[in-house]
């Protein structure tokens, strides 16, 4: 048997090519958009992908599952939950007719190669999340290797259950799906311990609140010290456990479960071919772009974004939270323009294409931006303070502080006065920040809150950023009250 994980280091995701080598079959595991990638894997290997199978719909990613059906895969994703958490999309083949697929129940067996995969239900996470036993026939086993626990388990955490809530909108449904995972979990105690854990999410994932940055474990391992896994030691005591503190989810979010259980759009048909491929913008061509309009992605240092950058221009620098950014501060039918280094075009196309930011217009060359400053293009600053001058802004009674921090940093201590809205919802609660008076941003470093920044000057606001955010406050603080030894 072969088996790679395949990870996104950007959205902490994991897929898994596993194949047969003595057939030179193959099948993907919860693959992301961009499917040439596991091709390229796949036929480097002596393999073909002929089946692609998904753990559950998922909602920080748009799925490849539909890219790989019309590529001929055989699908095989599930048909347990209630009528709401269906997959929409089967019978919507482009060109007319159904996708070759499978539905399948807990208990379920397919085969590719002589590999055995077992659907088996794990409620919790959503109501239809399966995992898979995988197990080498080929090789003689007659027992699983590992599991593929998609947002089931996780090595050092538990898929949260609140999302069907929280992101998606259904009200009333984490505490039932609390419930639902603890059932699971009391399924899971009587896996056997040697089971390989091959999770679809590591650390830095908004799936989980804990995830470890190791990349696999075991069943036994998990058992013992999965801190989620061992709050299960009364059903209260688990849904309390695992409903607290769960992280904002990204404003993204909705829309991906709503993609992925839809349908997400192909690209290799709207892409002629695979991932598109946006036209290089002239200095006019980026003259003509109206941030108010247009999502203008600007990718450079803060340094240089702070101090001149196109109006309406949002700061997402191309770093691992660059994904996720982009989901929560971009509308979905926003037209993009890039401003970026040549080199990284692509790896900026990849991360909006797998949020489902399909409609990219061009780009500018980053190093270029003297040019647009010399012909004459329209450039805006954003403040930026150090704790001191902030602290004279807050004098004057006339400024708004808004912590963009998630709520659980907020708890721990905040500004005075200060509003909590995390920037990966502020986009969706705007109206809650006033537009008559100057708003104040901060959060933990001053990275998020500059993020933050951008999005309100694009949409009218007079701000400013606090530089250093709340360590530098705290700090400042600590150096005018120094603690007695």
């Amino acid at each position: 048997m072969f088996m790679r994980m395949v990870y996104d280091d950007k959205l902490a995701e994991a897929a898994y090519l596993i194949g047969c080598q003595r057939t030179g079959e193959a099948i993907v595991i919860d693959p992301e958009r961009d499917v040439d990638r596991y091709e390229r894997l796949a036929a480097a290997n002596g393999l073909k992908i002929i089946a692609v199978a998904e753990t559950h719909i998922h909602a920080d990613f748009l799925s490849g599952a539909r890219e790989l059906a019309e590529k001929g895969a055989m699908v095989y994703v599930s048909d347990e939950g209630d009528a709401d958490w269906k997959y929409q999309w089967l019978d919507k083949k482009l060109g007319g007719g159904s996708y070759r697929h499978r539905l399948l129940k807990d208990g379920d067996t397919f085969m590719v190669g002589n590999i055995e995969f077992r659907a088996v239900h794990t409620p919790g996470h959503t109501p239809e999340h399966l995992c898979f036993m995988i197990t080498d026939r080929g090789g003689g086993a007659d027992k699983p290797m590992g599991v593929a626990t998609g947002d089931f388990v996780f090595v050092g955490d538990l898929g949260r259950p609140d999302l069907l809530e929280s992101a998606a909108g259904f009200k009333g449904k984490a505490d039932p799906s609390a419930h639902r995972l603890y059932g699971t979990v009391q399924k899971f105690m009587q896996w056997p311990d040697y089971l390989q854990v091959w999770p679809a999410h590591g650390a830095g994932s908004a799936c989980g609140k804990a995830l470890g940055a190791v990349p696999s474990s075991t069943v036994g391992y998990e058992k013992m010290f999965n801190p989620s896994v061992r709050a299960a030691s009364s059903e209260q005591n688990f849904v309390d456990f695992i409903l607290d503190a769960q992280p904002e989810p990204p404003l993204y979010f909705a829309r991906m479960k709503r993609d992925n259980k839809m349908g997400p759009n192909v690209l290799g048909i709207a892409g002629g071919g695979g991932v598109p491929r946006p036209r290089a913008f002239s200095v006019d061509d980026l003259m003509s772009v109206d941030g108010r309009k247009h999502a203008i992605i600007d990718t450079r240092p803060w340094a240089a974004f702070k101090a001149a950058h196109v109006p309406g221009a949002l700061f997402l620098p191309l770093n691992n939270s660059f994904n996720t950014d982009a989901g929560s501060l971009v509308g979905e039918d926003e037209p993009i323009v890039l401003i970026v280094e040549p080199g990284r075009v692509e790896e900026a196309v990849r991360d909006l294409i797998r949020v489902g930011l399909d409609n990219i217009l061009g780009w500018f060359d980053a190093n270029q931006m003297e040019a647009y400053a010399a012909a004459n293009g329209k450039l805006v600053p954003t403040a930026e303070k150090t704790v001191g001058e902030a602290e004279v802004l807050l004098a004057s009674g006339r400024t708004f502080v808004l912590d963009v921090r998630r709520a659980t940093e907020f708890r721990e201590g905040h500004i005075p006065g200060a509003t909590n809205i995390a920037h990966t919802r502020l986009l969706s609660r705007l109206a809650e920040v006033p537009k008559d008076r100057h708003i104040l941003v901060n959060c933990r470093s001053g990275g998020r809150s500059s993020r933050a920044c951008s999005l309100l000057q694009k949409h009218g606001y007079e701000c400013t950023n606090l530089a250093g955010g709340m360590l530098a406050w705290e700090l400042a603080a600590q150096n005018r009250h120094p603690v007695e030894r």
